[in-house]
């Protein structure tokens, strides 16, 4: 310990004549005790063995380390003595904590406790206030070298990886915005044409039956002047020209409206649109559904338990089948139940997690739809009112009126969003995970939409 050194400024008042002594390097003990020459070994060995002697052993004056205040470095003025023996308080009590005589020690209160000489007691606490002073020394030097080196580094990797993530996130925005100005150009363009398409055809049908009922015109008016004006000789001579005349006219088909005349709604579509508006509706700030999106209590089926929050469903074994009072809008056979928001405008999107569930059904229905009975007109996706996606078997399909259609997923989601766009009558199931549309459907839709589920695994939840 006193090989260590600290640099140690000491500075006096000018007019003390004393010199200003900085950065002069001495050992870091004899700089806090101002000089305290180092004590005697075998004074230091002595005072030890006597402040381990046993309980009751004779100590006195003679055998007493004798360290003077000044050797101490602690009193600066008169001893200190006992109150009761009056005697130099030269030891310290470790069990009480105090200073005490070598009568106190002996015969006094603290005997049999553990004293020590006050001069071991004041090296060992000098020792102790080193050693702080020295730790606090080197975590000192860390923090400069941490404010000086480390600090100022991470400012400059800080400056290098934000502006790296601001080019990064203006150069994806910047390829996202022109590839959707690029589509948008190339969808108006569709449009464009589709909607001269139309034009051209309705224009041609327009001139065709225009022409077509000038001559039938023209034909019948010959015929009401041949029938008004011709005596009866003319007019059975000239039967065989109206003939062929009204032939031709009743040879005119009738006017009928076909898929060429009407505009193709297809035309705006494309899969990047339809994935990037889903993914914007479906993953932005409207992702989840509001509040409002709960479960009707009415609709519950008797195999199914709806949480307190109405958010939850959860299939019950049919052992666990429960007696509920009869309503008219539940499904008292198959697993069902319905959301208590009818969607008849807007758009609409809701999330829901089907977990580990290996046996559901989401999508919409007619409010319509029938609840009694095990029939099809009450099993979601068998019947002209409902369309669900469906999980069973582990496969994954679309399901209306009875018909599947298959879907390829290739990671199975943990949770389905839904999309109902009303005013262009679609309806998409999306998977928030993937970032897929998993199906598309395109109505059109005559009555409001209720949000459908049906659960024969585990259960299902609308996220909030």
């Amino acid at each position: 310990m006193a090989e260590e050194r600290t640099k140690c400024d000491f500075k006096t008042p000018d007019d003390g004549g004393e010199a200003v002594f900085k950065g002069v390097e001495q050992p870091i003990f004899s700089a806090l005790s101002s000089g305290q020459a180092e004590r005697d070994n075998t004074v230091g060995q002595r005072a030890s063995c006597e402040g381990t002697k046993a309980p009751g052993a004779a100590l006195t004056p003679a055998t007493t380390p004798a360290f003077s205040d000044t050797e101490s470095g602690i009193f600066s003025g008169e001893c200190e003595t006992c109150v009761e023996h009056d005697s130099e308080l030269d030891w310290f009590c470790g069990t009480e904590l105090k200073l005490i005589c070598s009568h106190c020690a002996i015969v006094g209160p603290c005997r049999g406790h553990s004293v020590t000489p006050l001069a071991a007691r004041v090296t060992a606490v000098r020792n102790q206030l080193v050693d702080a002073c020295e730790k606090m020394q080197v975590q000192a030097r860390w923090m400069e070298r941490f404010m000086e080196k480390t600090l100022p580094s991470k400012e400059q990797k800080l400056q290098v990886a934000a502006s790296t993530a601001r080019e990064q996130v203006v150069a994806q925005v910047n390829a996202a915005r022109e590839a959707l100005e690029e589509e948008e150009q190339r969808l108006l363009e569709e449009v464009q044409r589709e909607e001269e398409r139309v034009e051209q055809c309705l224009l041609t049908q327009r001139a065709h039956w225009s022409q077509a009922l000038d001559s039938l015109a023209h034909t019948r008016s010959l015929v009401v002047h041949t029938l008004t004006h011709y005596a009866d000789p003319q007019l059975v001579m000239s039967i065989q020209e109206l003939t062929e005349s009204m032939e031709a006219a009743e040879g005119v088909c009738k006017p009928c409206d076909t898929k060429q005349l009407n505009f193709r709604p297809g035309c705006g579509e494309s899969k990047l649109l339809r994935g990037l508006w889903a993914t914007a509706m479906l993953q932005g700030p409207r992702a989840y559904a509001s509040s409002s999106f709960k479960f009707d209590e009415r609709t519950v089926s008797p195999l199914l338990s709806l949480s307190d929050d109405h958010r939850n469903l959860t299939f019950v074994h049919k052992k666990l089948n429960r007696s509920l009072p009869y309503d008219p809008a539940r499904f008292d056979s198959w697993p069902n139940a319905l959301g208590s928001l009818a969607m008849s405008s807007g758009t609409h999107t809701w999330v829901l997690d089907v977990g580990q569930s290996a046996a559901f059904k989401v999508g919409v229905c007619y409010a319509s739809m029938e609840r009694k009975g095990a029939c099809d007109k009450a099993r979601l996706g068998y019947n002209e009112q409902s369309w669900v996606l469906c999980h069973f078997g582990g496969e994954y399909s679309f399901c209306h009126q009875g018909n599947k259609v298959l879907l390829e997923v290739m990671v199975r989601p943990r949770k389905v969003g839904l999309l109902l766009d009303w005013p262009s009558q679609t309806l998409l199931f999306y998977s928030p995970e993937s970032s897929a549309v998993l199906y598309t459907v395109r109505g059109p839709f005559s009555a409001p939409l209720l949000p459908a589920v049906a659960v024969t695994d585990q259960s299902v939840t609308i996220l909030h």
